[in-house]
């Protein structure tokens, strides 16, 4: 009875606990969609890139499979993302961490994701990350390999590097809701902004500095 507020909408939601693989399954899918639907927009320029590489030095017009290929190694990154993030959101869940909803359960919660995601803006991990993200012919000029398997590495090594940037900014889905699509469209837009305006260096700081101030107003608050 202590989740009948979340209505209707249950009917389309994992079980609140005692998951079994069906309800994994869903949530994985949910979040692998999730992660491509978010991240694919911000690695269009190193696609294309890389399809344009890749055509000068086969010498084909649309060299389609492997920049298919590239792509798919980057997903397949996210995808194991994806693994770690079904697990943390069903550990969250048996904890009564989050809601039948996939949000935040206690401001304190929400508030320490925001603080540890605002600080790691800071980080040299995230700025070594973001540095190859921002630069896609540097990453290609550096990380080229010809061939399938080549381009398969690449697209790994790629969304490694995305990862590192981003991963830990994915978690504040668990802050504000899983399901929810403006948080969704606001994370994908500033990380686009972040990977296509390297000119603009104080961005990360400024995003950090906002989600740390952010965090502690929600700790205040409780």
């Amino acid at each position: 009875m202590e989740h009948m507020a979340a209505g209707a909408a249950m009917a389309i939601m994992p079980r609140m606990t005692h998951w079994n693989t069906i309800d994994l399954l869903l949530v994985f899918a949910m979040w692998v969609i999730m992660m491509a639907a978010m991240m694919l927009p911000s690695i269009m320029p190193a696609v294309l890139g890389f399809a344009s590489m890749s055509s000068w030095r086969r010498a084909q017009r649309l060299p389609s499979v492997p920049t298919s290929v590239f792509v798919l190694g980057y997903l397949a990154v996210w995808s194991g993302f994806s693994v770690l993030a079904t697990l943390v959101q069903w550990g969250l869940l048996e904890a009564r961490l989050v809601t039948p909803m996939m949000a935040s359960a206690t401001p304190l919660f929400a508030s320490a994701l925001l603080v540890v995601a605002g600080l790691f803006q800071f980080t040299p991990l995230k700025r070594a990350c973001l540095a190859r993200c921002t630069s896609p012919l540097g990453f290609l000029l550096a990380e080229w390999r010809d061939g399938t398997l080549g381009a398969w590495i690449m697209g790994l090594r790629h969304g490694v590097y995305c990862v590192g940037c981003c991963g830990l900014l994915m978690t504040l889905l668990f802050a504000f809701g899983v399901m929810n699509v403006l948080w969704i469209a606001a994370l994908s837009t500033y990380v686009m902004l972040e990977k296509m305006l390297p000119q603009v260096r104080w961005l990360p700081s400024a995003q950090g500095v906002l989600l740390i101030c952010w965090g502690v107003a929600v700790a205040a608050r409780a």
